[in-house]
């Protein structure tokens, strides 16, 4: 008998402690921010990633009225700064903004001391940069159904470039050669500026490039933009088709920036980070703001949401990773 009391008493105090806890979470929510939030961002300033941060960091600072910090932790393709994110405290007060790099680093590298999709919850898109597909005004083709028929005609007789192993630049042309059936020789750099530069020259041919910073070298017609990459035409560059509609269907590798956090963060805290940065991407200053960096402001897109989108990208990156043969240690 008096175990059976213990034991009720056992359930009874565990239940008292659920439910004081249970409403420090809440009361930590309704709360939050009451300090500085740190953003991690895996590249160093000035690039893409960085310029979404630094918009979500100001906004946060101005709606919240704490500091929002970008703090840069470049290195291992992305995967220190997503390291230290993955394995901090799950409060809302420690968040990562980051690209592609969060789909393609599980299949491009064969550790990684976090899970992709175990170890963080998805917060807000932020936005998008098409890339565009660019040749070289030598190259005889001026669509990409004439551009296939190039490469098919002639194989082993092309190149293209790319910023380095494993990145967009790369990953994106293999996509392409990949559901098109053509197979071009792939020329690595350090870096998009050269990857430009010899494209330009005609070292090699053809790439897949960010729009942002291929323009330059479009509108002086020193490279030629057949197709831009997203599922529809870019605001930046409206006459250019995408390669769904020239001829590639199912064709689509965006650049895209998001906000995440450790994952058991509360759900509220999700919720309202969400809705903080989805009100502030309506702003037409902020949507400006983005431009100026070759960003185009995403719309409404809740947590869940994102979640599938990532998941989705991890499994596709996983077989365009693999049909390319990329691996980093």
């Amino acid at each position: 008998m008096r175990r059976a009391k213990d034991k009720v008493r056992s359930i009874f105090l565990c239940m008292i402690c659920a439910g004081i806890l249970l409403t420090h979470g809440f009361a930590g929510a309704a709360d939050y921010p009451s300090k500085p939030v740190r953003i991690i961002v895996p590249f160093v300033p000035g690039g893409g990633v960085d310029y979404a941060a630094r918009f979500v960091a100001q906004k946060l600072t101005e709606v919240t009225g704490q500091n929002a910090i970008v703090d840069n932790r470049a290195g291992a393709g992305g995967n220190i700064a997503n390291e230290i994110v993955a394995k901090s405290a799950p409060d809302g007060y420690t968040l990562l903004v980051t690209h592609n790099a969060m789909a393609i680093n599980p299949a491009l590298f064969k550790q990684l001391p976090y899970d992709a999709v175990r170890d963080f919850a998805q917060v807000a898109l932020v936005g998008t940069t098409t890339n565009t597909l660019i040749v070289n005004p030598k190259v005889p083709a001026r669509n990409v159904k004439e551009l296939i028929a190039l490469f098919k005609s002639k194989p082993g007789e092309f190149n293209y470039a790319s910023s380095g192993i494993g990145g967009t630049a790369h990953l994106g042309m293999e996509y392409f050669m990949m559901v098109t059936g053509t197979k071009v020789l792939h020329v690595p750099y350090k870096g998009g500026a050269p990857m430009l530069t010899e494209t330009v020259g005609g070292q090699v041919q053809v790439a897949v490039a960010s729009l942002g910073s291929a323009m330059p070298f479009i509108n002086a017609k020193r490279l030629v933009a057949l197709a831009t990459t997203g599922a529809k035409r870019s605001a930046f560059l409206p006459e250019i088709p995408t390669l769904q509609e020239a001829g590639v269907p199912g064709y689509e590798f965006d650049i895209w920036y998001g906000a995440h956090a450790p994952s058991k963060t509360p759900r509220e805290i999700i919720g309202r980070l969400n809705a903080m940065i989805a009100k502030a991407l309506t702003d037409p200053a902020a949507k400006q703001y983005l431009a100026a960096g070759g960003i185009e402001a995403a719309g409404r897109v809740s947590p869940e949401e994102f979640t599938r989108f990532v998941r989705a990208e991890i499994e596709k990156m996983r077989k365009v990773v693999t049909a390319s043969g990329a691996q980093q240690e």
